[in-house]
């Protein structure tokens, strides 16, 4: 009889130990959600990055550097509500937009300049940014790439950019939110860097 009870306490740890509690959850993060309560989808050409306070621009492409063309920086263009971009995680087979995920965010628009994959600029010493533009490497996540990677992130009841890669742990790097760098010297247009202040944003289908 006490042989026969001790099996079956035995039974009863191995089969608690191996199922998940009542209400557990497997901690993945959770999904990204649009303006129409959709989730936002990995691979999708149709989402716009719009700001979530009143008056202000969509996220686009703008020319900073002069006669230069490319690579064009993001940034934000007064009255103009942004261009659609495809975001790919580092995992693109889970199919879902996650926050606190590693990923690649890329302009869907046809351009001369060679791509339109964001990365974080070397550090500008003039005015002291590390600004967003283009011209990135999609995939291949590394040392090689480390300057491509960024993060959706819960920002109060909306979202927020940064740049904080996990993507190759021994690299040394920032970890800050992206914001809008207000540059007086280009009259409607703002570019992204890294900030203390993050953009408030929203995604909405384009």
């Amino acid at each position: 009889m006490l042989k026969t009870t001790l099996v079956l306490a035995l039974f009863l740890v191995f089969a608690l130990s191996t199922k998940p509690l009542l209400g557990a959850t497997n901690h993945e993060p959770e999904q990204v959600i649009d303006t129409s309560g959709k989730i936002v989808r990995a691979g999708s050409h149709y989402y716009n990055i719009i700001s979530a306070t009143p008056n202000l621009s969509g996220i686009s492409l703008a020319i900073f550097t002069g006669n230069e063309t490319c690579p064009l920086d993001v940034a934000t263009i007064d009255g103009f509500h942004g261009l659609p971009v495809v975001f790919q995680p580092v995992n693109a087979k889970k199919g879902v937009v996650r926050v606190n995920t590693d990923l690649n965010i890329m302009f869907s628009y046809d351009s001369r300049c060679e791509s339109m994959v964001w990365k974080l600029k070397d550090y500008d010493y003039a005015t002291r940014q590390r600004f967003v533009t283009t011209n990135g490497v999609l995939g291949n996540p590394g040392a090689n790439t480390i300057s491509n990677w960024f993060r959706i992130e819960k920002y109060e009841d909306d979202y927020k950019l940064s740049y904080c890669p996990k993507v190759c742990p021994s690299c040394r790097h920032p970890c800050m939110d992206i914001g809008v760098h207000k540059d007086h010297n280009n009259w409607g247009k703002h570019r992204l860097a890294l900030s203390n202040v993050p953009f408030k944003l929203r995604f909405q289908r384009a």
